[in-house]
């Protein structure tokens, strides 16, 4: 049970190794996934200091007209070719006031939504948006400070919004008109910040002119309004950050590849454990056949030295029992003898054979065993043992029967025989009248099977099951307990396992393990 226990618990290191690895690998694409993240995040950054400094280049006053900041816009979400400019593939962008409605757009302006106010992050399954400050001013309006940017609209914007359009049409050209209106943007002061950075506006225009006391000149367009009008428009317009839609081609791209690589580790990984758990397999499977072997090998040497031994003893043993007997035995024929000289006389008869048969046991169990392995089918040695105690089964009404598969094994055909007879014939004195034997042959692998011997008898104690196998150690009371001993001899010499065990509902169980079946 040791060395099962030991391979369990470094099956169960594998599996920890294994399991090791599968949340390392998953922690490492969680730290890919993030770093994909942070690097588009910090595009975006990059992107929103490119637009800030464009801001910065092309207010005037504290103000950019939007004719001049669309075309850098575009040239911006178009720029799908410039690696530098645009790596990851900007889909559209958006300027924004306090309120978060776009002032200026490019691109697809449906990814723009008033959302990333309150969600400063939004990944989508195709792109992802990012509202970031522009020019020193927050998208939040809550944190909005005075350094404003004011977007100044064109003209043809102004004339088709109709509160506007209506202040123009008092004071400048009718809306039929306005397509012959041309003027150049940048040759109109835009409104400006005093030095305490707030906007100021002109006042009203007096009614002899159009250049407003202490301020500077609107553009033409925005002459016709009045200040509120002037002031909400200014409001509108106002600058506090901006919003990018950024397509995540490259991050799903590098999230799959990254997770395929992480699958690809872990299968790998999967196939050293078992790899490593079916070679410990087999090294301890190998180490316990040799252990087997060498104990099978030291056993034969030491009987072997015993057998010289023991064949002196039993030829300087044979002859007195002999004579014994025979005087015996021609005392007890005496007609002339009284009847307790020849009783007694039969006595020591008796006494003679018992001891020549434990002599024959003793040089039986002392015999090296020199195997001489064959092809033999193991259904046909246990039909034959069944057939030479045919006559003692029939006497006592002890039926057998054989059951599994037919296999053909490797094993030496004289000592298979020998343990099966005398397995059979322990069984056989441990049932009583009309008791049952069961022989039983099952596969155990492609190259294993499996013999089982049952009876319904009283058993084998839990405490015997190991002493059962020892020389002299019987339960029987005309065993002479070498029966067997012979049998685990026979079984280690072919490298074989036999164990004692409870049969239930009751009696025992022998069973012999590895045998080898024949190619």
């Amino acid at each position: 049970m040791q060395p099962r226990r030991n391979r369990l618990l470094i099956y169960g290191l594998l599996l920890g190794v294994w399991v090791f690895v599968v949340a390392w690998q998953f922690e490492e694409h969680v730290r890919v996934v993030e770093a994909a993240r942070s690097d588009l995040r910090n595009r975006s950054h990059e992107i929103a200091s490119t637009l800030s400094a464009v801001t910065r280049a092309l207010r005037f006053r504290g103000a950019i007209f939007q004719e001049r900041l669309e075309p850098v816009l575009n040239e911006l979400v178009s720029s799908r070719t410039n690696v530098l400019v645009n790596p990851n593939g900007l889909l559209a962008v958006g300027l924004l006031n306090t309120e978060g409605e776009p002032v200026v757009t490019a691109g697809n302006s449906n990814l723009l939504s008033r959302e990333i106010l309150v969600e400063p992050e939004h990944w989508a399954a195709d792109y992802v948006t990012f509202a970031l400050p522009i020019a020193g001013a927050s998208v939040n309006p809550e944190d909005a400070t005075t350094n404003a940017t004011v977007v100044i609209p064109p003209f043809r914007s102004l004339t088709n919004d109709p509160a506007l359009g209506r202040e123009f049409s008092r004071h400048g050209p009718q809306p039929g008109g306005t397509n012959d209106v041309e003027f150049p943007p940048t040759n109109f002061p835009a409104p400006f910040t005093n030095a305490r950075g707030e906007l100021e506006l002109p006042p009203p225009p007096n009614d002899g002119g159009d250049r407003p006391r202490g301020g500077y000149r609107r553009p033409p367009w925005m002459r016709g309004m009045s200040d509120t009008e002037f002031k909400a428009l200014v409001n509108r317009r106002e600058l506090h950050g901006l919003v990018l839609a950024m397509s995540t081609e490259n991050f799903r791209a590098v999230s799959v590849h990254d997770l395929w690589l992480r699958f690809v580790i872990i299968f790998f990984a999967g196939i050293s454990a078992v790899g490593a758990g079916l070679a410990l397999r087999n090294v301890s499977q190998t180490a316990e056949l040799q252990i087997r072997l060498v104990r099978a090998s030291e056993l034969n040497t030491h009987l072997k030295e015993m057998n010289v031994a023991v064949a002196g003893l039993a030829h300087e043993t044979r002859n007195p029992l002999n004579i014994i007997r025979g005087m015996a035995q021609m005392i007890s024929k005496q007609h002339t003898a009284p009847p307790e000289v020849r009783e007694q006389s039969r006595a020591i008869m008796d006494q003679a054979d018992k001891v020549t048969v434990q002599l024959n046991e003793f040089i039986n169990y002392s015999r090296p065993r020199e195997l001489r392995r064959s092809r033999l089918a193991l259904d046909a040695a246990m039909n034959e043992v069944v057939r030479a105690l045919s006559y003692d089964l029939a006497e006592k009404k002890v039926s057998v029967t054989t059951k599994g598969e037919s296999l053909v094994i490797e094993a030496d055909e004289q000592l298979l025989r020998q343990a099966l007879f005398n397995l059979l014939l322990n069984a056989f004195q441990a049932v009583g009248e009309n008791g049952r034997i069961q022989f039983l042959a099952r596969r155990i692998s492609a190259s294993e099977a499996c013999l089982e011997i049952r009876d319904d008898g009283p058993g084998v104690s839990p405490e015997n099951r190991r002493e059962i196998f020892k020389p002299y150690f019987t339960t029987h009371q005309k065993g002479t307990g070498l029966g067997l001993a012979v049998v685990q001899q026979i079984v280690q010499a072919h490298g074989w396992e036999i164990e004692c065990l409870a049969n239930e509902p009751k009696g025992a169980l022998f069973r012999i393990t590895h045998l080898k079946l024949a190619a």
